[in-house]
Parts: C-alpha cells; structure tokens; sequence
C-alpha cells in the first residue's frame, strides 16, 4: 500500500505493509495530526484504535520506520532506534530518509496514492 506522508510541508513516498493493522490504518485515510516529541520518535494520537489482529508482540523500531503503539493507541515515528517494545507493531517505512526532516516536524499528512 504506497502513500504519501507529508512532514509540515515536505512531503515523502512511504510503503505499508500487508497485515491487519496496516490495512485499518490506510482504510482510515487521509490523516492530518499534530505530532509530540517521544524519545528518537514522534507520535500522533488517533482518534481510533486499530486492529491488532496477528500482530507480534514485541518489536524494535528503526529509523525510518512508521509503527503503531497498541498500549497507548498511538503513531510512533522513528528517527532514530527504538527498544524492543511490547505492544509496538509494524506499518511500514519511508522510502527515503528522513531523519533529519522528522526531529522538527509539528504535524503528519497522511494519504493514499491515488492511481492516474
């Protein structure tokens, strides 16, 4: 599932990947919400709690990668590594860096691409 994530006003191609929690997230598209700093990650809360169906139950987030916090309900975007977490899943990633953009961004555009 290709979509575009807009970071303020720099927008970057991002991929999702193919499991339940994913596919509820880009269901719920487009999003805009305000992000908060958290360790090297930012988090957005949703307003809806996705899916957790077949989810492990731990991971590690990496830079560049885009992931979901079952416990608090929440995005974590990484720019930097993360623990192995309890309850943290995997959507997806960017597909170029964007550690140095991430750090400074206030809030996240999240859409579809949509096919010409």
């Amino acid at each position: 599932m290709d979509i575009i994530i807009t970071l303020d006003q720099q927008s970057f191609p991002a991929k999702l990947a193919d499991n339940p929690t994913s596919r509820d997230l880009y269901n719920h598209l487009p999003l805009t919400l305000p992000l908060d700093d958290f360790a090297h990650e930012k988090i957005a809360s949703l307003d809806k709690r996705l899916s957790i169906e077949q989810a492990p139950s731990h991971y590690q987030g990496k830079a560049n990668d885009i992931t979901y916090y079952a416990p608090w309900g929440n995005l974590a975007i990484f720019y930097g590594g993360g623990p192995n977490a309890k309850g943290l899943i995997f959507l997806g990633r960017f597909q170029e860096d964007v550690r140095d953009v991430l750090p400074h961004a206030r809030t996240i555009r999240i859409e579809k691409v949509t096919e010409k």
